[in-house]
């Protein structure tokens, strides 16, 4: 994967990777396992609570704090909790 913060890529481009690192959540191994157990991720569920383009999300790119556990090593824009 690219890294987002390097040298020489556009402004644009680096929000638009971060975007898409967000919005995959823990990665589509994570979604799909959400699936299989039967239960949508948090931002299809607010999907299909809210109308379209009604929801506007706010710290998208928020990461957690945590060291313990191994957790400094993993790092996912916006987990844990969506807010708007």
């Amino acid at each position: 994967m690219a890294d987002p913060t390097a040298p020489g890529r556009t402004a644009l481009a680096r929000l638009d990777e971060m975007n898409r690192r967000a919005l995959d959540g823990g990665g589509k191994d994570q979604l799909a396992m959400q699936h299989e157990a039967g239960k949508l991720s948090a931002r299809e569920r607010i999907d299909l609570l809210l109308d379209p383009g009604s929801f506007v999300e706010i710290d998208r790119f928020v990461v957690h704090r945590c060291a313990d556990f191994g957790m400094d090593g993993v790092k996912i824009p916006g987990d844990g909790v969506v807010t708007g």
